[in-house]
């Protein structure tokens, strides 16, 4: 079977051409160029095959072009292609916001806005909760990633390579403490913090929202625990400010709940929504509670791409496949087997090397320490099994403040079979990167 190998086309000149016509700030993970994928699997263009354990960073949690996926695409575009949703309407559009809305936790009833990007769904939610409260001032936590657009960019709690040389950024931005067990830090100095910020940063009757991922994602997959989303619910309620989630790398079924905020039985006002909300077409959403979504003036919310048809068929179908293949299920086997692999390392080759082990449902990291010490981070280690896994045939990529964590977002479609092969790879690729 052809599988995209191109004998005129290699990564080297790829990456020339690449190099040649693209800027050097837009990042290279890995260094190969794709020709085919199916399922969990990418071939690139020298035809050598590889195991992706990253899913397009959270986007392929129903896999590569799945069929029917791909079958409602297809479907799609032999309808139409876009027509803008503010000028002519179509049913795609209000059947995925009307699918979302039952998705969406708690009893409060929700309605749906569609947009194009994670980052963009983010932009909205703070502008409409300062629109609906009448408030300047936004919470974040550090660790986060919201995105890359200014407002986004000043949200995450990360200062290189997002915020470096882009300020000034977005006044009323403030940042708190998020819980990191592993690293000492506790609910109850995070909420402690928040009154804090209260007193000396802000005052809380000037806060329109606090924004929190219930598993940060470029943070480390850091899982918060309930009691911390419970806090944050009861402040925001005695405050006057939303709660909003971003749900866009733990949400859509990834956590083995179709949103990681169920995991805390914590009914948000806004959840942002994106990633793979339709299986790698460009998508995103923000839900919130109805009555809060009604305050916006008619024309105060839009985007020319928002809800695009095709994208939207895809998402439809996503939806389907999580209903009809148990994905949600799957995301806890998933995540229990790369668990246990992942710890049988920590507890023997890797002893002193991998430092903690994370896992809810489909979503896992590692983190590599020096010296089996939390503050001491090990990027560099982290780089090499990444580097190690991908000339084995293995896609991974890092997180963490100090790129030290490895982090597994693998489709959730994959077989027993794949899955093993992919671990055992990522097994020898350790062992390796300790070697060298």
């Amino acid at each position: 079977m052809d599988h995209g190998r191109n004998e005129f086309i290699s990564n080297e000149a790829l990456r020339a051409r690449r190099n040649e016509a693209l800027p050097a700030g837009l990042p290279s993970k890995s260094g190969v160029y794709v020709a085919r994928a199916e399922g969990a699997e990418l071939w690139d263009v020298e035809g050598k095959r590889y195991i992706d354990f990253i899913g397009g960073i959270g986007v392929l949690n129903v896999g590569h072009r799945h069929p029917k996926v791909v079958a409602a695409i297809k479907k799609q575009v032999d309808s139409f292609l876009h027509t803008s949703f503010g000028i002519a309407q179509y049913e795609v559009y209000v059947e995925l916001a009307e699918r979302l809305n039952r998705l969406a936790p708690g009893p409060t009833k929700k309605k749906t806005a569609l947009f194009n990007s994670g980052a963009e769904a983010v932009e909205n939610s703070i502008k409409f909760a300062r629109r609906i409260t009448g408030r300047p001032g936004v919470i974040a936590f550090e660790g986060a990633f919201h995105g890359r657009t200014l407002l986004a960019t000043t949200l995450t709690g990360k200062s290189k390579p997002y915020k470096q040389g882009f300020g000034p950024l977005v006044p009323g931005i403030f940042h708190a403490p998020y819980p990191d067990a592993y690293h000492g830090v506790s609910v109850r100095t995070c909420l402690a913090c928040l009154d804090h910020i209260f007193k000396t940063a802000i005052p809380a009757e000037e806060v329109a929202a606090i924004i929190v991922e219930p598993v940060q994602g470029e943070g480390g997959f850091n899982a918060a625990p309930p009691e911390f989303f419970q806090g944050l619910r009861k402040i925001c309620d005695d405050i006057g400010a939303l709660m909003i989630v971003d749900e866009i790398q733990s949400g859509m079924g990834r956590t083995g709940k179709m949103f990681a905020i169920e995991h805390s039985g914590v009914e948000p006002d806004l959840i942002c929504i994106a990633k793979s909300i339709a299986a790698g077409l460009p998508l995103s959403a923000l839900t919130g509670k109805a009555e809060l979504m009604d305050k916006i003036a008619q024309g105060g919310m839009g985007s020319t791409y928002g809800g695009n048809p095709v994208a939207c068929a895809a998402a439809l179908a996503v939806l389907d496949i999580f209903e009809e293949e148990g994905l949600l299920q799957r995301a806890d086997e998933i995540g229990r087997r790369v668990r246990e692999s992942w710890r049988s390392l920590q507890l023997g080759v890797a002893s002193g090397h991998f430092g903690d082990v994370r896992q809810i449902g489909g979503m896992i990291a590692v983190e590599c320490v020096k010296d089996g010490d939390p503050h001491r981070p090990n990027g560099d280690l982290a780089a090499k099994i990444q580097t190690e896994a991908r000339d084995r045939g293995l896609i991974l990529t890092t997180a963490g403040a100090h790129a030290q964590c490895l982090r597994c977002l693998v489709p959730l479609t994959i077989g027993d079979r794949l899955l093993d092969e992919g671990l055992a790879i990522f097994a020898d690729a350790t062992a390796a990167a300790l070697k060298s």
